[in-house]
């Protein structure tokens, strides 16, 4: 879904030349914005929030998975240094338990990050939302026909022409004969 800057700078560039020859002359006046959306992602205190509020989300389990970590190493530390001196059943017990613990901080990983990677989405996803309706505001307000960013924004009625190209598409159906 990123766009390579140079493609989205061209991208820009075409529509504006396409619509300084194909508006009519009292149209000349669209005012055009372009809104940088990973800048926005990326500067918005909405997002510092809320990166910082899963992040303390999140803690206790990293503290918990960091600890299992620990006592994992320490275990194994333990194991090999006393391999040699261990019985039979003493090593295999060892060895069991050296498996359960680094199968429970596997485990214990995998799902961290399963369920960070969701909720940062979940989180992503209404910032991504909040920050359109931002955009959207701002260009009523400010008067702005046309706002592009990854994708169109914002399009003031002067320059949608989506119900057209739909009665369009209707009358294109109809005369098709379905």
């Amino acid at each position: 879904m990123n766009v390579a800057k140079p493609d989205f700078v061209k991208a820009v560039a075409g529509i504006m030349f396409v619509l300084a020859f194909i508006m009519p002359a009292q149209a000349q006046d669209i005012k055009i914005g372009v809104v940088n959306v990973p800048a926005l992602m990326e500067q918005a205190p909405q997002a510092r929030v809320a990166m910082a509020a899963l992040d303390e989300e999140f803690k206790p389990r990293q503290r918990e998975i960091v600890a299992r970590q620990t006592e994992l190493q320490e275990l194994t530390e333990k194991v090999q240094r006393d391999l040699a001196v261990m019985g039979e059943t003493e090593r295999r017990n060892s060895e069991k338990k050296l498996r359960d613990l680094q199968r429970e901080v596997t485990r214990l990983q995998t799902e961290f990050r399963e369920d960070l990677n969701l909720r940062r989405n979940e989180e992503l996803g209404n910032l991504q939302r909040s920050l359109l309706k931002e955009v959207q505001d701002f260009a009523q307000a400010s008067g702005y026909d046309l706002v592009v960013g990854d994708g169109v924004l914002f399009a003031s009625t002067a320059v949608n022409i989506t119900e057209n190209v739909l009665r369009a598409m209707e009358a294109n159906f109809q005369a098709a004969g379905n």
